[in-house]
């Protein structure tokens, strides 16, 4: 790790650090653009007012068109305007047998407006009473469905790999690939990839969290009452001084980090956290403490799914809405913060959109509300929705009605499946797995993946692994504070108990993991931790990180409501060789064999030779164990990723 200087603030990324929101809607129509006439050559009667009457109406449909379209011919092209596609003529196969049965279609996601099947989040007081919802004033049109999609192909099931499972170690590959999408490789999770047969076995499985069971994670949720609570609870022991907004939320970061070092369900972890990031609301932005745990757990549910999906929660979650200022956004002064971010940071990317573009999303995104610091109510509230045409980047619409939900909503599944987005999020999951400079083919093959799978993570996830640039890419990125202390944690295979004071293990290590450079989801700019080198490359934080693993290795803090091995424990026999001693740990702790390089290192560190025989008695063990323990982790075998 390099000494190197941290990256400018970007200014136009730190300009919104404060507010969000909760609501979703139906899917409403895309963008409005012209089409040429299509028409062939007319003969002379074609020349009369009603010919002419007639070509101006079927153009002017064909401009608004908004019928999904499947081409029969080439079942993998979806067009949301069927008269656009240029398939248009292609006729579908003669069918040799009847049709299977549809399967029914998917139960919609109920409006989170103030109705009796979906009440609004708010706390029990008294509250003015909502205004009547207006009638919407536009005409009926047709409502676009969602596009109809292809069963997807199954993948390929990875097949057993009878070297791989009776390797001691982790093999290169395998090791590579639990650096990326895991937080540290541990002999448990080695014989885990050996009981899925092959790392891609593994990898398969995690794409499946909900299979993998987690009784050590899943317990984890009931070690602190607010990632439970309501958000009326977190404000009603907030204000009786039982459990402040501050600590409801260092608690969410404790509870995301115990996770991260217990969890089998490592992908969905490493997942989890690519997502808040992306969609980062800072753990600790004022007002936003009843509603970041769930929050967070929304993000979590999402984060192998669809980012259409995702991105309509978050946007519309009144945690993003009270961050980024949307929740006191209304049709009289529209509040820009959530529009730029959502167009700059989480879809198309800077220089990709206008300041047009910019007014008009905030005015789409108008009447997502929250009473803050009074009643906490979420609600949609019409008469703050400003209504009227609407125009941004390739989307439009009239937007006359004042429940503006359905238009929020097709606007933000527009903004996901744009292609700008998909190569923003692309190139992110490539600097994030791959390298700080993923190649332009490595990025415009996910983000061909990311569109041609309707947005779908995984599929996404499984092209990224199967590339060359990535296997090629071992060892090239560097462990992010947080990383840092988890990996560090689980190589030392330490056992965390519920805290019950405020200094136990699992209320603690945030603050070393903000002593090495940054606690979890405490980043403050509304565009998430960099995940570079050189953003965690400097000679402080590598410091930073020698003394926590020093303090952590020899169990000096913390010390309670956690179990660590004592030194005896890591001897692989009554008595043996130092080598081989050094050897085995390294298989332990950093999944690998010992190097020269290594071995040298651990020898001038203790001051013993390869040829010492250590046993339970000799001194290494009884007083400076930790020593030794903390030369290995302080290696970049274990700092890089």
């Amino acid at each position: 790790m390099s000494a190197a200087a941290p990256p400018p603030v970007d200014s136009s990324s730190a300009r919104g650090t404060s507010r969000r929101l909760l609501s979703r809607g139906l899917v409403g129509g895309l963008a409005v653009t012209a089409v040429g006439p299509l028409l062939g050559a007319q003969d002379a009667a074609a020349t009369t007012a009603d010919a002419r009457s007639a070509a101006r109406t079927k153009r002017r449909h064909r401009s608004v068109c908004r019928h999904w379209h499947r081409c029969p011919q080439h079942p993998r092209h979806t067009c949301r305007r069927k008269h656009r596609c240029r398939h248009q003529h292609h006729r579908a196969p003669r069918r040799t047998t009847d049709p299977s049965p549809t399967s029914p279609a998917p139960t919609p996601q109920p409006a989170p407006g103030p109705t009796p099947a979906d009440p609004p989040i708010e706390i029990p007081t008294e509250t003015p009473a909502q205004p009547p919802a207006e009638t919407p004033s536009e005409p009926p049109t047709e409502t676009p469905t969602e596009p109809p999609t292809e069963t997807p192909t199954e993948p390929p099931v990875p097949q057993p790999d009878p070297d791989f499972t009776s390797a001691p170690l982790p093999t290169p590959a395998s090791l590579h690939l639990a650096s990326r999408f895991s937080y540290g490789i541990t002999p448990q999770l080695h014989a885990e990839m050996q009981a899925a047969g092959s790392p891609a076995g593994w990898f398969e499985q995690q794409l499946d969290p909900a299979s993998i069971p987690d009784p050590d994670g899943d317990a984890t949720a009931s070690w602190w009452f607010s990632i439970g609570a309501s958000a009326a609870q977190v404000v009603q022991r907030d204000e009786e001084e039982v459990e402040s907004g501050w600590s409801a939320m260092a608690n969410y970061a404790r509870w995301c980090l115990a996770r991260r070092i217990v969890s089998r369900r490592q992908v969905l972890e490493v997942m989890a956290e690519f997502w808040e990031h992306h969609l980062h609301v800072p753990v600790h932005d004022d007002g936003v403490h009843p509603f970041r745990a769930d929050y967070g757990k929304l993000v979590r549910s999402h984060a192998l799914g669809r980012f259409d999906d995702l991105l309509v929660a978050a946007i519309t979650h009144p945690a993003m809405g009270v961050s980024l200022d949307n929740a006191s956004s209304t049709k009289r002064a529209p509040n820009e913060n959530l529009g730029r971010e959502l167009l700059e940071l989480h879809t198309l990317g800077t220089g990709h959109h206008t300041e047009d573009d910019v007014k008009n999303a905030a005015r789409i995104l108008t009447g997502y509300r929250v009473r803050t610091w009074s009643t906490w109510q979420v609600w949609y509230d019409a008469a703050s929705h400003w209504t009227g045409p609407v125009r941004v980047a390739g989307f439009a619409h009239p937007n006359a009605a004042t429940d503006g939900r359905p238009v929020a909503e097709a606007f933000l599944r527009h903004l996901a499946h744009h292609p700008d987005t998909a190569r923003r999020i692309a190139r992110k999951l490539a600097v994030r797995f791959v390298s700080d400079d993923p190649s332009p083919a490595l990025v415009d093959h996910l983000a061909q993946v990311f569109t041609e799978h309707g947005t779908e993570i995984k599929p996404v996830l499984r092209a990224l692994v199967a590339h060359p640039e990535f296997a090629a890419a071992a060892g090239a990125k560097v462990r992010t504070p947080t990383d840092d202390v988890a990996a560090t944690y689980r190589a030392l295979q330490v056992r965390l108990a519920r805290p019950t004071t405020d200094q136990a293990a699992a209320n603690a290590m945030i603050w070393q993991a903000a002593d090495i450079g940054q606690a979890p989801f405490d980043w403050p700019r509304p565009d998430g931790q960099p995940q570079d080198n050189r953003s965690w490359s400097s000679v402080s934080r590598l410091l930073a990180s020698f003394d926590a693993h020093y303090s952590i290795v020899n169990g000096w803090w913390p010390k309670i409501d956690i179990t660590y091995r004592r030194p005896a424990q890591w001897l692989p026999a009554a008595s043996v060789r130092f080598d081989v001693l050094v050897e085995h740990l390294c298989g332990q702790l950093l999944g690998r064999s010992a190097s020269p390089r290594l071995l040298q290192a651990a020898c001038e560190a203790t001051g013993l030779g390869p040829a010492t025989v250590i046993t339970e008695r000799h001194a290494l063990v009884r007083w400076s164990f930790g020593m030794l323990l903390t030369t290995l982790l302080d290696t970049p075998e274990h700092l890089h990723r």
